[in-house]
């Protein structure tokens, strides 16, 4: 059924969803009655919007419900092993989050910095152990369902307000970062001309870019791959993307490393960057945290990668073995470059390792590198975008029909290039999507803040919140029962630690605009 349909749109919603589901000790599990009230009151709120029908197009556009799986699949299944997934999730999640982890340790100094990712490493560790038991509905291991995305694991388990809830959620991260890659792609491209300004006038040459210019490059660059069908879907596209960013991770690491060797010393404190004001000190831990919260989780492919287990075994034992050893490793690497950046460059570590200079030598490694990043992020830009894309085209083509302008192509011939199908409203919608991101990356061009507000937005609704509420309906946990108390303490610490990041973040957001 999908999303919308079947329900009376005229009867007035409770405020609060009246989602119930029975526990195995006698108790129910009530969505109304968590402790985290106010969340739930923002998710009742799309109830009383239902009635109107562009919203019901919305949910069911861009999140269908999952369907039960083919006879035999559970059998023969997808080609996918332990190993297979492991790399899925080692690849997705390393990426340009690992370049500020030296800066995020020197504001926290040497105790705090490597104990906090040791924390989200743990925090990730069970939120991807309890969301790996909502891949099948409504029993974990032998449910006739399968939730083959987020959105529909949430529909399906939590109902249509927590998916609309999600959906926004999500969609604003997508958004969000477009916003970053632009940024981090523009930094990218002044570091390869700053890194041969420095090589051929020396490391006190006033070599100064305008960071606007090439953000304008890298948006009409992603406004053209926008009209490339099926981009993001080519197999060597992701090749590409994890050849890249294992590249300039694995440069910036053992740049980190020849630093320190050479330096002779490990620089950096117990206390980190010392700060003028307690204050100063405060917010820049928050934003400390929230690049490291944006550096980890996975939430939103986790159930995309489960899908292409094999079983049996049941799918979420397998993934839960596949994401230990890709946490272990992936928090491994994370440490050794966050550890190695900070103890080659101490409090002054760089806010990005590979554009900051802290290296300057050798120049060409560092042209390489920011090369990567760049490639990196053009593929990428393109996979978080076309979702968004995706939906548009299927929400305004169902919402008119008739339109010639959302379902009429036109065939355009360029010189020396193959006849393009060109769209009206795919023009418009991409051209208008490419220009907002650009637009906001030139407002706020700062990497540290935008990705702290990035994980801090995310980390808590996203990677704790859903996952918790997901686990208490399918393995049936009574209320108050000793396990549902831990975890909703745990998604309570969360939320604290998501807000006091996000308010770090936009402080420093202002911070850096007003000064």
């Amino acid at each position: 059924m999908a999303l919308g349909e079947g329900e009376d749109h005229g009867a007035a919603a409770p405020l609060i969803a009246d989602h119930e589901k029975y526990a195995g000790g006698g108790g129910i599990v009530r969505s109304g009655e968590s402790p985290i009230l106010l969340f739930r009151l923002v998710l009742a709120i799309p109830h009383r919007l239902f009635r109107n029908p562009i919203l019901a197009i919305i949910l069911r556009v861009s999140n269908p419900m999952s369907s039960p799986p083919p006879a035999g699949e559970s059998v023969s299944g997808p080609p996918g092993s332990m190993w297979t997934a492991s790399a899925h999730v080692i690849t997705a999640v390393i990426g340009s989050g690992v370049l500020s982890l030296a800066w995020s340790i020197a504001q926290l100094g040497w105790v705090a910095g490597p104990a906090a990712m040791l924390v989200f490493a743990a925090v990730t560790a069970l939120q991807s152990t309890l969301f790996a038991d909502c891949y099948r509905s409504p029993d974990p291991e032998h449910g006739p369902h399968r939730n083959r995305t987020y959105a529909g694991a949430v529909d399906r388990n939590l109902g249509s307000s927590s998916s609309w809830v999600c959906w926004v959620l999500q969609h604003t991260a997508l958004f969000g970062y477009g916003i970053a890659y632009t940024i981090t792609a523009s930094i990218s491209c002044r570091a390869i001309l700053k890194a041969n300004c420095y090589h051929k006038h020396g490391h006190d040459a006033p070599c100064s870019y305008e960071g606007s210019y090439y953000m304008l490059v890298f948006g009409a660059a992603q406004l053209f791959l926008s009209f490339i069908p099926d981009f993001h879907d080519m197999a060597w596209l992701s090749v590409v993307a994890a050849v890249m960013s294992f590249s300039y991770a694995f440069i910036g690491l053992g740049l980190g490393m020849a630093t320190t060797i050479a330096n002779g010393t490990i620089k950096g404190s117990i206390t980190g960057v010392p700060m003028r004001t307690p204050m100063q000190k405060i917010w820049r831990v928050s934003q400390a945290i929230g690049d490291i919260a944006f550096a980890y989780p996975y939430s939103l492919i986790l159930l995309e990668i489960q899908d292409t287990l094999k079983s049996p075994p049941a799918e979420n034992k397998t993934m839960k073995r596949a994401s230990m050893i890709s946490i272990l490793v992936t928090t491994f690497f994370y440490l050794c470059c966050g550890c190695f950046g900070y103890a080659a460059f101490g409090s002054h570590a760089p806010g990005n390792l590979l554009t900051g200079f802290g290296f300057y030598e050798p120049y060409w490694l560092i042209d390489f590198a920011n090369a990567c990043i760049i490639l990196h992020l053009l593929g990428g830009y393109q996979v978080y975008s076309q979702p968004i894309f995706q939906f548009a085209d299927r929400f305004f083509a169902e919402r008119f029909p008739d339109s010639g302008f959302v379902n009429d192509f036109h065939t355009v011939q360029l010189p020396c290039l193959p006849p393009w199908r060109v769209n009206l409203l795919r023009v418009c919608f991409r051209t208008v999507y490419v220009a907002s991101t650009t637009a906001v990356a030139v407002a706020f061009p700062y990497f540290n803040e935008v990705l702290a507000l990035l994980g801090a937005l995310n980390f808590w609704p996203l990677a704790i919140y859903f996952p918790v509420e997901m686990y208490f309906i399918q393995r049936n946990v009574t209320r108050w029962s000793a396990r549902w108390v831990v975890l909703q303490t745990f998604s309570v610490v969360c939320l604290l630690v998501s807000a006091f990041a996000l308010v770090g973040s936009i402080e420093g957001l202002i911070s850096q605009k007003l000064g």
